[in-house]
């Protein structure tokens, strides 16, 4: 086809040392012969494979194959059939279109039909087809990346939609008494956590609080963590406390878990009605902090049980505590305190924690305010963000309000 004519422009398609392998689609054998010397000569390393109808062609189409020529007008197909039936087969790959000056309109049609482009046969030379080559497949990419940009998109707020819906809402009727939790999961982009949190009061008034962390990281420990919190909220609401509860507990951890190297550190505490003491149970978890108008203290260092799922059949005991009138009790999981604070290897630990929330204390930070510093301060003496999942719940009391 006399049409089709050389160019001495040499434009390469892809870097050096690549091969590009390309399908042309077209019947007639002049041609495909042409249309392979035009491109030969800007493309020397081009490794083409020719088919004469669309049943062949779709018998070649392979995942190596960067883009398809194909010519709308086969002898077992025709139009846009052709380039629907090739888009079917191989979604992935660029696709450009052949068309006659008569028919220059189908072109446009078969790039809306999902064609990257198309050339009309009388008016391609050398350069011009290493050019519409090269900018199908890169077009092609592109459209993928934004696809798949806008399927992550999706997925990303579908599963932020749920992540928040497992959130806990609290069951908290006192007006007498503050609550404020902070959640922050190390991984990146997610919700969720395999950090716990929850606040239950029954209807004789007795507040139950709980706070969890399940060894590990990831979307299993996030979903175990949810379960295991739910599970505390039911036997709760149904009753249950202390020592029995936690056994309890550990039988759902035992159940549920994927390994039996997966363990949850807990705390959780036990709040009566006149507010003036707690009881307080720890599962292998790090000591809560009580602020009152004396100053702030760690809870005392007495006896801890092990986490769920390590020892089962051990005993969890109590420890009980004075609070007064007015008093804050903090909780929360190690992701607060296993920073880096500047000093070699050396960690934040309860010790630096406790250092921290009295000189916040003594400056009058409460609330929002004292938590939200003791974060940020943690988080400067780390050097970046702490990337283990954090979880803090804060219960207050004043009467001097």
């Amino acid at each position: 086809m006399t049409a089709l004519h050389s160019s001495r422009g040499r434009e390469g398609l892809l870097e050096a040392g690549d091969c590009l392998r390309l399908l042309l689609v077209e019947d007639d054998a002049a041609d495909a012969f042409l249309f392979e010397e035009l491109l030969k000569e800007s493309e020397p390393d081009v490794d083409i494979t020719v088919a004469r109808t669309l049943a062949e062609a779709l018998l070649l189409l392979t995942p190596g194959i960067q883009c398809i020529i194909v010519d709308l007008s086969l002898p077992d197909a025709d139009g846009l059939h052709v380039l629907r039936q090739v888009l079917a087969r191989t979604p992935q790959t660029a696709v450009l279109v052949l068309t006659g000056l008569a028919d220059a309109h189908m072109g446009v049609a078969a790039v809306a039909a999902g064609a990257q482009d198309y050339l009309v046969k009388q008016d391609v030379d050398g350069a011009l087809l290493t050019r519409a080559i090269r900018y199908a497949i890169e077009r092609k990419r592109a459209d993928e990346s934004e696809k798949q940009l806008v399927e992550a998109r999706v997925v990303s707020q579908e599963n932020a939609r749920l992540e928040r819906g497992l959130l806990p809402v609290p069951i908290l009727h006192d007006t007498g008494l503050g609550h404020l939790t902070r959640y922050r999961p190390g991984r990146a982009r997610a919700l969720l956590g395999g950090d716990f949190y929850d606040t239950v009061e029954l209807a004789d008034g007795t507040v139950h609080g709980v706070i969890g962390d399940v060894s590990g990281h990831g979307a299993d420990e996030a979903s175990l963590g949810v379960r295991l919190r739910m599970a505390w909220r039911t036997l709760v609401l149904a009753g249950h406390t202390g020592g029995a509860l936690l056994e309890t507990l550990d039988t759902v951890l035992v159940h549920e878990r994927w390994s039996e190297e997966i363990f949850t550190t807990l705390c959780m505490f036990e709040l009566p009605p006149d507010r003036r003491s707690a009881r307080i149970w720890r599962a292998g978890h790090p000591r809560p902090l009580v602020f009152d108008p004396a100053g702030v203290r760690p809870l005392p260092d007495g006896p801890c049980g092990p986490a769920l799922g390590l020892l089962p059949g051990l005993d969890w005991p109590v420890t009980e505590i004075g609070l007064g009138d007015s008093w804050a009790l903090m909780l929360y999981t190690d992701g607060l305190i296993e920073g880096m604070i500047g000093r070699g290897n050396e960690r934040l630990d309860l010790a630096g924690l406790l250092e921290l929330a009295a000189k916040a204390w003594r400056d009058g930070e409460r609330d929002g305010t004292l938590v939200d510093g003791l974060i940020a301060e943690a988080e400067r003496l780390n050097g970046d963000v702490l990337s283990d999942d954090l979880a803090v719940l804060l219960l207050t009391r004043d009467d001097r309000r």
